[in-house]
């Protein structure tokens, strides 16, 4: 069975598929017109200093976001 996390808590390297996108802010939605939706895999890469952004991968692009904005994507590892 897959373990249910967010997506800011993944560690580097590691791969995942979102699950779900919680909220109804403008920042949720521009992140789902950004291809992260239920059903994508997606892959932590880095994270800056200070671990905030962090980069991911998504659909063979990088893409980079705010830990609090990480936080809103449900993933299963």
């Amino acid at each position: 069975m897959a373990k249910q996390t967010t997506l800011n808590s993944l560690p580097i390297g590691t791969s995942a598929r979102v699950t779900a996108v919680n909220g109804d802010s403008r920042i949720t939605r521009r992140i789902l017109e950004m291809g992260i939706i239920p059903g994508v895999s997606v892959q932590l890469i880095k994270s800056a200093p200070f671990n905030d952004p962090i980069e991911v991968s998504v659909r063979g692009y990088s893409l980079a976001m705010r830990r609090s904005e990480a936080a809103a994507i449900e993933v299963a590892v």
